[in-house]
């Protein structure tokens, strides 16, 4: 542990040296084999190229044909987390401008940013303004623009969007933008008009598959199938959210098989027994009954948002109830979560749902 943190020193034996060489061999992508830095998978394994990105094939035709020489329009990526939206841009400019003029040449602002106004007249105007000349030291062509990369654009104001739209306007010469949002819907419309709007899609259950296979393989990390399938369903399209719950069960795990039950336990998911115990307790009538397992619920620190979203999956699919009570039981789910989303006591909205259905399931 010592030799870990001073670096390398005297205290530094060969054993340790021989298991670091063979962890940067198992890491593959990053080429060190002199010492293993310790960097999120999540990190690790981005995509470095544009042909890496999975799934979009849409964005990646367009991007490899501004990578051949031609102009490259205004861009706007939105879609689900998780699904390769930063990513894609991130890895395109790199392979544009190369590792020494990637810096000078793109401008990154994310949400954490203070975006307001003020950041658009004077910051990104500033940038927008400067002349992109020269080209790269390895001889390849380099584009006359620079790229502004506005993350998490639909959380900027109104005013700083209308302010952008006029930058985008009188820079269009020396200046390309990215932006990059969940929700289309709170962009304003002229600057959506202004670029080429591409949607990223959840990546299909086969694709998060092959890629958490791919980083399981190079980590040396022992998965059963039925794991690998399980994470991706509960990662609901976001490869992000898939390859961290990985990450976690291995750091649990210690080398051993994960199995379904721990991806259960890392992901937070409730368990289906629970959710069946709670609907067969609704069905029995006792109030009692109900009010018991609710707080154990609770207590068991299950989040009441998560057994809202189970719930209405097993609602939705079962045959076992008739469309009255699927509509009446659905849209207390969607009270419960508005309530929920708002800051309300969750043990008071799990039992005031749990009556509803109560009520639902024994009026007959």
């Amino acid at each position: 542990m010592q030799a870990f943190l001073k670096g390398p020193s005297s205290i530094s034996t060969k054993p340790l040296a021989a298991k670091e060489r063979g962890a940067a061999g198992a890491a593959g992508s990053s080429g060190e084999g002199k010492r293993l830095k310790p960097i999120p998978w999540v990190e690790k394994y981005r995509p470095k190229n544009v042909d890496e990105v999975a799934f979009q094939d849409e964005v990646v035709a367009v991007l490899k044909k501004s990578l051949e020489g031609a102009d490259l329009p205004n861009l706007l990526f939105y879609g689900p987390p998780g699904t390769g939206k930063t990513s894609t841009i991130l890895a395109a400019a790199r392979e544009l401008y190369g590792p020494e003029l990637f810096r000078q040449r793109v401008l990154e602002l994310n949400a954490s940013d203070e975006r307001g106004i003020q950041v658009i007249r004077e910051k990104v105007k500033a940038f927008a303004q400067l002349t992109a000349s020269g080209s790269r030291s390895d001889g390849k062509i380099c584009p006359p623009f620079k790229i502004v990369i506005l993350d998490e654009a639909d959380s900027m104001t109104s005013a700083a969007q209308a302010a952008l739209r006029c930058t985008m306007e009188k820079e269009s010469k020396t200046t390309r933008f990215c932006l990059i949002c969940n929700y289309i819907s709170r962009i304003i419309e002229p600057l959506t008009s202004r670029c080429s709007k591409f949607r990223f899609k959840p990546l299909s259950d086969k694709i998060q598959q092959q890629r958490l296979l791919d980083v399981s393989e190079k980590e040396h990390v022992k998965i059963s199938s039925e794991a690998v399938s399980y994470l991706v369903k509960v990662s609901e399209g976001d490869l992000r959210k898939a390859i961290t719950f990985l990450q976690s069960a291995t750091r649990l795990m210690g080398g051993k098989e994960i199995t379904e039950k721990i991806v259960t336990e890392i992901a937070g998911v409730i368990p289906k027994e629970t959710t069946d115990e709670l609907l067969s307790v609704c069905q029995s009538g006792s109030f009692e009954k109900l009010e018991t397992l609710a707080k154990n619920l609770i207590n068991e620190g299950y989040a009441v948002a998560q057994l809202v979203n189970q719930l209405h999956d097993t609602i939705v699919e079962s045959e076992d109830y008739s469309d009255k009570q699927k509509s009446v039981i659905v849209e207390k789910l969607a009270e419960v979560d508005k309530c929920l989303a708002d800051g309300a006591d969750e043990y008071l909205q799990l039992v005031s749902l749990c009556a509803l259905v109560m009520q639902q399931l024994t009026q007959n």
